[in-house]
């Protein structure tokens, strides 16, 4: 198995300053770098200080002139909000500027709060159907001379420009969850990405027999690698432990909010989550987190993710995003590389 690392600038205070968080960002995908992880991952995101990445090209770019090894990926970019000639273009642009290290994480998007904003009236179906067209079109535009008659977005014989430095262009993944995604991945020569979020080890055994029943499927097809996307935190002891839960419960009680899109929103950050809002979740708590996610020591964090190694995994992504300050995120990667990575290599 190998590991990788998925960042965002993440601000939660209006106390953060956006040029640190960016620093910081920085600071942990070269950490990853020299630490022998597989990929940085980073995602798109509009209007949201939770996670800010307006175009991830642009910091992968600037990744790559400060990193030696790892893959640089995007994790992901928003289908619907990408006409096919520009996504194909700025793909093939940064993997020649990123000398062939780019991988392209494509999704539908999750956020009605962006869909608002960017694509009116669009929902989450249309997201879906606008990503299934997408990605074809990607891969006819760089093969070159490639035309479309299709449902959003029609245009005549066009070649991307410049054209990707990879033969065939950058590896495509798809952020799947249903069957017909990850048939949809499989059936179209793609790499599969899947985050279990709350509902923990039995979804990502579901994923996974999700995954392989779309292989059997498609039986002509090469097998595609599949990543798991898991909130990890490798703490020094039970104590340790048992505050990360409570930082990345009320994380993901932010998430929700911001999903829910039923709250104010104001310079980016959406209005604060109290103590008592954080306790009446209905299903979010730190409990939940501690065994749903991989919180834990080294040596228990370990046997967790053999099992996901010994499941089928390709990929672990370490998802470190968290409302924890830096320094706990500093903490935790070395751990995980120091402690963790060795017993897989």
């Amino acid at each position: 198995m190998r590991f990788s690392l998925f960042v965002h600038m993440e601000r939660v205070s209006s106390d953060q300053d956006q040029k640190e968080l960016y620093d910081q960002f920085v600071e942990l995908a070269k950490m990853a770098d020299e630490g022998g992880m597989y990929a940085v991952w980073t995602g798109e995101h509009h209007g949201m200080d939770f996670t800010i990445s307006p175009n991830p090209f642009l910091n992968l770019i600037d990744l790559a002139r400060q990193t030696k090894n790892v893959r640089l990926g995007t994790g992901t970019v928003i289908a619907p909000f990408w006409h096919p000639i520009r996504l194909a273009g700025e793909a093939a642009m940064t993997d020649m500027i990123v000398d062939g290290r780019l991988d392209l994480g494509i999704a539908r998007g999750a956020y009605s709060y962006e869909y608002e904003r960017m694509m009116p009236g669009m929902d989450a179906w249309e997201a879906g159907l606008r990503m299934r067209e997408l990605v074809p079109a990607i891969k006819g535009l760089w093969k070159g001379d490639y035309a479309q008659e299709g449902q959003f977005h029609s245009f005549p014989a066009t070649t991307s420009s410049p054209k990707p430095v990879q033969k065939d262009g950058p590896p495509i993944w798809i952020a799947a969850r249903d069957p017909n995604s990850h048939e949809f991945a499989v059936s179209n020569g793609c790499h599969v990405q899947v985050t279990p979020l709350w509902q923990g080890e039995a979804e990502i055994i579901k994923l996974m027999d999700t995954f392989n029943a779309a292989c059997e499927k498609f039986p002509d097809m090469p097998r595609p690698n599949i990543m798991l996307l898991n909130h990890t935190y490798i703490a020094s002891d039970a104590a340790d432990a048992q505050q990360a839960a409570e930082e990345i419960n009320r994380f993901y009680c932010y998430f929700g909010a911001w999903f829910k899109n039923e709250r104010p929103v104001s310079q980016g950050l959406i209005e604060t989550l109290s103590d008592e809002d954080i306790a009446a979740h209905p299903f979010y708590t730190p409990e939940a987190m501690l065994r749903d996610n991989v919180i834990a020591t080294a040596d228990d964090a370990i046997a967790r993710i053999k099992g996901y190694e010994d499941m089928g995994y390709d990929e672990y992504s370490l998802w470190i995003d968290s409302g924890m300050s830096f320094e706990r995120k500093k903490a935790s990667l070395q751990r995980f590389i120091q402690d963790v990575m060795p017993a897989f290599a």
